[in-house]
């Protein structure tokens, strides 16, 4: 793996590694991956492919210490403003599929911790993607 990442490899990676937390990337949470990357600013100027990136990241993961490779990396490779972006980005990819598997909280978990992000701030991201991704009632 190449590091740094570049902002925008860092972001995907971030969410590649959420939907792969849990050993299989559900197809709705890649739908929503490739919306994100084509939708948001943050991805202004990305001319890569978002398959090749995400698949550079799942070789990773499957390596000895990955997960803790693909960390530092996004810690390395994003400025401190965009590590609540990635926070955020990471949240959309787990909520996508409405029941979020144990792996993939752990791993939010991680990023919470390794980038330092406030407690105040977490709660509002997870708050809002809850509010985004709720269900219509029956």
């Amino acid at each position: 793996m190449k590091t740094p990442l570049t902002v925008h490899e860092a972001l995907i990676y971030a969410m590649v590694t959420t939907s792969a937390a849990d050993h299989r990337m559900k197809p709705a949470e890649f739908a929503k991956l490739r919306a994100l990357v084509d939708l948001l600013p943050v991805f202004s100027g990305f001319a890569g492919d978002t398959m090749t990136v995400a698949n550079a990241c799942i070789e990773t993961l499957d390596r000895d210490h990955g997960l803790d490779t693909i960390l530092e990396a996004i810690d390395l490779s994003l400025p401190a403003a965009l590590k609540e972006t990635a926070y955020a980005l990471a949240v959309d990819i787990a909520a996508a599929d409405v029941e979020v598997p144990q792996e993939e909280l752990v791993f939010l978990q991680m990023m919470e911790d390794r980038f330092l992000i406030d407690k105040l701030v977490v709660a509002a991201i997870e708050r809002s993607a809850r509010i985004r991704f709720r269900r219509r009632p029956a």
